[in-house]
Order: C-alpha cells, then sequence, then structure tokens
C-alpha cells in the first residue's frame, strides 16, 4: 500500500474520470449489437463470460432468432446449444427466452425504457438494465457495476462496499448524473488493459496517483 495526499472523494472521481477519458475516448459498450433486443440478450449472456465470448456467438443465434418473437418461438435446446460457449447456458437459454415472451405479452414487441419494467424481465437485474438503457437507448439511469468496476473502484478507495447495489450507490453520489455511464465504461477498459484482477500494472498506470492500493514494486 502507497500513502497518498488527502483529497476530496468527489474531486478525485471527477479527476479520474477526466484522465480515462483521455486515455479512453472512443469507449463504448464492446458487445456486438445491431437494436435494444440485440444488446438485452448479449448482456443477459455476458454474465460471467467475456464480452469476445458473448460477440462470438451472437452472430448465430441473432441470424437464427432475429426478434423477440422468433426467440419466444424457439426450441430450448437449440438456443442452448448455440449459446453453450457462454457458460451457464440452461440458465440463460432460459432467461432469454423468457424475456422474449414477457417483452411479447407485457411491452408489444419492444424493450421496454424504464429501469422499472427492464428489472421485471428474466436474468435483468440493474447492471444489465443499465447497459440497455445508457446503450440501447441513450438514458442514464445508474452506473453499470461489474467486476472490473467493483474492483477498481474498492481499489481507487471511492467505496468500501462489496455489494453491486451499494458500490453503484456510492459512485452515483460522486459524479455528476450525464458522466455515469462513461465513467463506468472506461473504468471497464481501464480493468482489462492495466488495472487487472491478479497482476495490476500499478508502474504504468496513469491513476496511481490517485489510487490508495498503488504498488510501485516491478514484477
Amino acid at each position: 500500500m502507497t500513502v497518498i495526499p488527502a483529497i476530496n472523494k468527489q474531486k478525485q472521481a471527477e479527476e479520474i474520470l477526466k484522465i480515462l477519458k483521455q486515455l479512453y475516448p472512443n469507449a463504448t459498450c464492446s458487445l456486438n449489437y445491431e437494436n435494444p433486443f440485440q444488446l438485452l440478450v448479449a448482456t443477459i449472456l455476458s454474465a460471467q463470460c467475456t464480452d469476445e465470448r458473448v460477440n462470438q456467438v451472437t452472430p448465430v443465434l441473432f441470424s437464427r432468432f432475429p426478434t423477440p418473437s422468433h426467440l419466444a418461438a424457439a426450441d430450448r435446446g437449440e438456443i442452448e446449444t448455440i449459446i453453450r460457449p457462454t457458460g451457464f447456458y440452461r440458465n440463460k437459454a432460459k432467461n432469454i427466452q423468457e424475456a422474449a415472451v414477457k417483452i411479447i405479452r407485457d411491452f408489444q414487441g419492444q424493450v421496454p425504457q424504464t429501469m422499472r419494467e427492464l428489472l421485471t424481465l428474466p436474468g435483468v437485474a440493474r447492471k444489465t438494465a443499465n447497459v440497455v438503457l445508457a446503450h440501447g437507448f441513450g438514458i442514464i439511469e445508474g452506473v453499470t457495476v461489474d467486476t472490473h468496476v467493483k474492483r477498481l473502484s474498492k481499489r481507487l478507495g471511492l467505496t468500501t462496499a462489496t455489494n453491486p447495489l451499494e458500490i453503484e450507490k456510492d459512485l452515483m453520489q460522486l459524479l455528476p448524473k450525464p458522466e455515469w455511464e462513461n465513467f463506468s465504461i472506461r473504468l471497464i477498459y481501464h480493468g482489462r488493459a492495466v488495472c487487472k484482477a491478479r497482476k495490476p500494472h500499478c508502474e504504468k498506470c496513469a491513476l496511481n496517483h490517485l489510487c490508495p492500493s498503488v504498488s510501485l514494486k516491478k514484477d
């Protein structure tokens, strides 16, 4: 651990975001999709799976089942076969098919555009809902908290919470609402590239002067 000068957490978060924007100016959702329904399905599939792996699976899935109606009427076994590489494929197949059924039944075949309604869909918690709202509809409702955001926000001293909902609340208090998704998506990029789970590259991290967890010892 390295001691850094005390700094107001809000100013720290804003400075971190400023640096991350410079590092990753074109950062956006890494999942491939053409519409909000595809984004919803891809995000559900991304649970405990890399976006890269999901992107290998979804072209076949969306070619075979391009709409909620197609997916709702599909043979569950065929869905499972296609999405098997994403892991937990039985549960994921159940969720995406039942979500498609509910979208048809309750939302006239359109992915809902509110947090409250999205959370009624099988397989959808706040993380998925935040991604769909932000990248599918341009609606900022919260901070997407995945494993990278959870790890980095704690290392950076922006939260002491371990529960994703509490982490989200802490981050929402530190940043202006329009920046919530900007912060999240860039923190994800930085987690993948530099602040890795097992061996963070502190010595080349542009945030190390703001990080209370920094270790400048080289591997």
